[in-house]
């Protein structure tokens, strides 16, 4: 089978996406994959979707953070950014989205927008709600895990 002239193959844009959760989440590329596509399909409809055809190429998740490279057809990333926005949930953990830049390339889209590693946290035991409880701090956010989940704190709930 013969390739497609350059001029008539899909052009296409990457877009990077940073992720945050609260740090035991546990998130696969094949799920947040799957909630693209679903995100995408509620929101643009079934042809809308086929025409943004955005594909998760690169995924990382760690400690509550984590990155991901999306791929969409040129002229159809600001119908695949709202459709990113719209994703609230990845496998029934709540998940924080935001398309830090948009590249022509993956290794420019890597480059420019994607970071070193992630920033580094530390295990803490705070006094919240009266009680001694175990925290995560990264920066000036303290996620303090209660009794089934995480609050979101600043330094500032503490002091």
């Amino acid at each position: 089978m013969k390739h497609l002239p350059k001029h008539l193959q899909p052009r296409w844009r990457y877009l990077a996406v940073e992720l945050e959760t609260w740090p035991d989440a546990d998130l696969d590329r094949r799920a947040f994959q799957r909630e693209v596509w679903y995100a995408a399909q509620n929101l643009l409809g079934d042809t809308g979707s086929a025409d943004a055809d955005a594909t998760v190429l690169r995924f990382e998740h760690a400690d509550g953070l984590g990155h991901a490279i999306v791929r969409v057809r040129r002229g159809q990333t600001d119908a695949a950014r709202a459709a990113l926005a719209c994703i609230g949930s990845v496998d029934g953990v709540p998940v924080g989205l935001r398309v830090t830049g948009t590249s022509g390339t993956v290794r420019a889209c890597e480059e420019k927008y994607i970071r070193g590693p992630a920033e580094p946290f530390e295990q803490r035991h705070v006094v919240f709600e009266n009680a001694e409880r175990r925290a995560v701090a990264r920066e000036t956010r303290v996620d303090v895990r209660t009794d089934h989940t995480f609050v979101g704190a600043t330094d500032l709930d503490f002091r």
